[in-house]
């Protein structure tokens, strides 16, 4: 099962160089506040580009390749424009560091057997710009207790869990026993380009997103626009 350890720093609101696991070092950078959450998207040819939003594409001037290798993933970017052209689709843009996100794929409805599979713990979601649905993806900036820094929370999306509408997923957390101490924030992606198209692929889909917060059972919807399907 995927596991994800609940990041001390991670919303970016407290980060300092040295503790990004990826960066690019630039002394003349002071503000160490991300600029963005983007999807790191590697080329066969080795190179890789930013996805910003769903038609804006971001162009590393100094960066070659990814420092995820050929994994894509989301993160968070801190960066600078090359050039003032805001309206442009494809930006060129200096990285100043870039650290990945825990990027994940949902996992299948697996009805009686879901609490002790994935967990049924509460779990609160943080609606600030962190939290979007955009490029196929769903990030989300989460917010629970815990109370031992080793101890390794499960983070799962359920999709299946209304045979009507295959849109509807639902977010399980299993907090491993710990189930006390302060509440603590962390950041989690899940990849849904694999869920059904629209009949319009141009059109956005509404997903509807439930989980168990520690006030109850509560629902958002959040428009996401998939990725075209790749023809073979």
């Amino acid at each position: 099962m995927n596991t994800f350890r609940f990041s001390k720093y991670a919303l970016g609101l407290l980060i300092t160089a040295f503790s990004l696991q990826s960066c690019l070092k630039d002394d003349k950078i002071t503000d160490l506040r991300p600029t963005a959450v983007v999807t790191v998207r590697p080329q066969t040819d080795d190179t890789f580009f930013l996805q910003l939003d769903d038609v804006t594409r971001l162009n590393p001037t100094n960066m070659k390749k990814s420092p995820f290798g050929k994994k894509e993933v989301r993160a968070l970017v801190k960066y600078t424009k090359e050039s003032n052209d805001t309206k442009s689709k494809a930006q060129n843009v200096r990285i100043h560091w870039i650290d990945s996100i825990r990027t994940k794929q949902p996992v299948p409805n697996l009805g009686a057997d879901n609490n002790t599979k994935y967990g049924n713990d509460p779990i609160e979601i943080v609606r600030d710009w962190l939290t979007v649905a955009e490029d196929g993806y769903l990030t989300l900036r989460v917010r629970t207790q815990w109370s031992r820094a080793n101890v390794k929370h499960n983070i799962s999306l359920v999709t299946g869990v209304n045979p009507q509408n295959p849109y509807e997923l639902e977010l399980r957390h299993d907090a491993k026993g710990d189930v006390g101490g302060p509440m603590g924030e962390a950041i989690i992606a899940f990849n849904l380009n694999d869920l059904p198209q629209s009949t319009d692929p141009s059109k956005k889909v509404k997903l509807k997103l439930k989980w168990k917060s520690f006030n109850g059972e509560k629902s958002a919807d959040f428009d996401l626009q998939l990725r075209p399907k790749v023809k073979p």
